[in-house]
């Protein structure tokens, strides 16, 4: 039965179309344009580098993966900014780019990642295995995931690939996330923006305004050299899908699956703790809108995550591209929302804006997607750097004592230093050796829809 106000329910899911079931809010759409564009075309120099794609084909690519990616909100109704399972994507690279020496052979091997992938998440989904193991976790290895989330961001950026993000562009960078950070975490700036107009309005637009000064200055110190052309793109999508589609170019083999269960096993682990951050998130905001209720329904978030993996591995193959949660864009559009209806009249229209109403736009608009090209690595940095501090804050606010407070802190350390499965081991062992049995259920998921659709 549908809802005009709300969406149309289709099983356990919410389709929700713009401008009929959503407004158009113009923060976060500029947001969607530039700085969503300018992350999702990352993958550019890999596929052109890595999988014998050229630009158009490889900008085709970053336009699949964005429907994709956008679908989780208006097709499924997800509560989430979704995005890259970005901490498993350097593994998934390694692995693929390594152990397969020609690009039908990488695909072929993105693909069986994909589709395990997805039937590992529909199974938790359906058996509901996924919404006990979130209830089960417990409040100190909960905060120390996300806390291995923060290092983790904080260490790509300034140890792992310092010498792409900090060396070749820093003060392009160092700049734009001091003004996000401002614009959007800030205490003192919170206060100024309550006397000045002006400066609300430039917060609301969240990650653009550190990206548009990172634009302007990037070519004053030399850091940024823009190559713009003026035409028309159309990106080439079935010549690109013939490249890359196991209906194409073969199913991968069965010892292809066999070697990708580690890193598919891997990336579930590191996706439950997007899911566990994404959750608190919202868990910490809604008190301050209870005008607006927000269903999270973990069984359903599997499902949709399942779903559009099975469709990417089929379609587009790149693993890792077709995660649970953005954290830099779910903290950043959360907190407006939290603002109350003024701000935001519906968490759905602020997410809808940022991502259905910006992304599948701009990629038949070279202009801007070559003057974008050389702002990539900013973007992710940015992107990053907001990942890291917002983990740190929410993390933070779960443990109650001394002990819990350490252990998180260990746990997230272990995390973003060892392989995942051996932090996820050495955690659980150290939350119940150092901190013992606690019971904190998370009140906000629910095995079953609620009735806030």
């Amino acid at each position: 039965m549908s809802n005009p106000s709300k969406g149309w329910r289709w099983g356990p899911f919410t389709m929700r179309v713009p401008f009929l079931h959503t407004r158009l809010l113009w923060p976060e759409f500029l947001q969607g344009v530039f700085v969503s564009t300018a992350t999702g075309l990352a993958l550019v120099p890999v596929l052109e580098t890595y999988f014998g794609m050229n630009f158009e084909q490889a900008v085709t690519c970053s336009m699949l993966y964005g429907m994709l990616i956008t679908s989780s909100l208006y097709l499924f109704g997800e509560p989430f900014a979704p995005g890259w399972n970005t901490p498993a994507l350097p593994l998934v690279l390694a692995f693929v780019i390594a152990g397969y020496a020609d690009p039908v052979q990488r695909f072929q091997a993105m693909t069986a990642m994909s589709l395990l992938f997805a039937g590992l998440v529909i199974v938790l989904g359906i058996s509901g295995l996924g919404t006990r193991l979130m209830r089960w976790l417990p409040p100190t290895l909960r905060a120390g995931i996300i806390l291995g989330a923060a290092f983790a961001a904080f260490k790509k950026v300034f140890i792992d690939d310092a010498d792409r993000f900090l060396l070749q562009q820093p003060i392009s960078t160092t700049l734009a996330c001091a003004v996000c950070l401002i614009l959007v975490f800030s205490a003192p700036f919170q206060l100024l923006k309550q006397r000045h107009r002006s400066l609300r309005w430039i917060a609301s637009l969240g990650l653009l305004p550190g990206f548009i000064v990172a634009a302007i200055v990037g070519p004053l110190v030399g850091e940024v050299h823009y190559d713009i052309q003026w035409a028309w793109l159309l990106p080439p999508v079935s010549e690109t899908v013939a490249k890359m589609s196991p209906f194409s170019i073969g199913w991968p083999s069965p010892g292809v699956f066999l070697e990708a269960i580690p890193l598919v096993l891997i990336a579930y682990v590191i996706q439950f703790g997007d899911i566990v951050t994404g959750t608190e998130v919202l868990r910490e905001a809604r008190a301050s809108r209870t005008d607006d209720p927000v269903d999270i329904d973990i069984r359903r978030s599997h499902l949709a995550l399942g779903i559009r993996n099975a469709i990417s591995a089929l379609v587009a193959p790149f693993f890792t591209t077709q995660g649970m949660l953005w954290t830099g864009v779910h903290v950043v559009v959360v907190q407006r929302w939290k603002e109350g209806p003024r701000s935001m009249p519906t968490l759905n229209s602020g997410l809808i804006s940022y991502y259905v109403m910006g992304l599948p736009l701009i990629y038949f608009l070279l202009p801007l997607l070559t003057g974008l090209r050389p702002l990539l690595g900013i973007a992710l940095a940015l992107t990053l750097i907001l990942t890291g501090f917002a983990c740190a804050y929410i993390a933070m606010a779960i443990p109650k004592t001394n002990a819990s407070r350490g252990t998180a802190l260990l746990i997230g350390a272990v995390l973003a230093m060892f392989p995942p499965w051996i932090g996820l081991t050495a955690g659980l062992a150290a939350s119940m050796m150092l901190v013992g049995r606690e019971r904190d259920p998370l009140a906000v998921v629910s095995a079953e829809p609620s009735d806030s659709h």
